[in-house]
């Protein structure tokens, strides 16, 4: 086969296509965290027709498993139905300490898991996003920037979301590890010590312009700490946004889908991907 003689598709015929070009940064030198990180860049199909266009961005933790989702073909499905307009994601790839990096930023858990995480969100703020900006055309308008991530990713997403409201207006959280405590479960109250529920409950002034986006399955886990019928993960996160609304959230700026039979997988994840990317990025679908 001569491979030279394959046809190779312009960058309009990519557009008409509107498949997302993928573009790999790889061995990103990131002083915060005293390592490399790879990267996995999804451009519009019109980026490179358009410039003069500036895009919405959306981070997402766990970015290696963004392919195992068919995440390039979920966005290239709704940029040619119309269903969400152009945007730039950037997928950042965990390492080996994962279980450090990702977290909340105020305070490892109970085994000390998580004590990097305010490094990490030094790499997001101080070197991700900056280049980003430097070398992508994106919008940074808040309600154009949005953080997701899935389980122990999704936490540290909405960890940072809720911390820095001035640059995140969105957070998307795929079966979020919500447990995440203080203490271990102490059987006369075991729903006490979740961290982030107790983060947002003694926020004193919230954003409340600020969307948050839950999706959990109903076979994420069979853990049922509180004995109450419900797994931890969806008790977790309902009893989450019960403490969003406590601050005055209004219901319009948080969506909860619970899908029967989902797992704690990619493949459950990216079917709830397109609910959240429309959600985000179409603000009036679901009114």
């Amino acid at each position: 086969m001569n491979f030279w003689q394959k046809p190779v598709e312009t960058l309009r015929e990519l557009m008409q296509r509107k498949a997302p070009h993928l573009r790999q940064v790889r061995h990103f030198a990131s002083a915060a965290l005293e390592r490399e990180v790879d990267i996995d860049l999804y451009l519009p199909p019109d980026y490179h027709l358009s410039g003069s266009r500036y895009y919405p961005l959306l981070i997402v933790n766990d970015g290696q498993d963004l392919p195992r989702m068919h995440f390039s073909s979920i966005l290239e499905r709704m940029f040619f139905r119309k269903q969400i307009p152009p945007l730039i994601v950037a997928g950042v790839h965990a390492s080996a300490a994962r279980m450090h990096e990702y977290g909340t930023m105020r305070q490892a858990d109970y085994k000390g898991r998580g004590e990097r995480a305010p490094l990490y969100g030094n790499f997001i703020l101080e070197e991700l996003l900056p280049m980003l900006h430097r070398r992508f055309r994106i919008s940074g308008l808040r309600e154009e920037t949005a953080f997701a991530g899935f389980s122990l990713g999704g936490l540290s997403a909405l960890d940072m979301v809720w911390a820095y409201p001035q640059i995140f207006g969105a957070a998307g959280v795929f079966s979020g590890s919500l447990w995440w405590r203080w203490s271990p479960v102490d059987p006369a109250d075991p729903d006490a010590d979740r961290i982030m529920h107790d983060i947002i409950r003694a926020t004193a002034n919230v954003d409340s312009a600020q969307r948050f986006w839950f999706q959990c399955g109903t076979l994420d886990e069979d853990e049922d700490r509180n004995g109450n019928g419900v797994i931890d993960s969806i008790d977790d996160t309902l009893d989450l946004i019960a403490a969003l609304k406590d601050k005055g959230f209004h219901e319009k700026h948080i969506r909860y889908l619970e899908i029967e039979g989902g797992l704690h997988t990619p493949d459950t994840w990216g079917k709830a991907m397109p609910d959240f990317l429309r959600w985000w990025l179409v603000p009036e679908w679901g009114d």
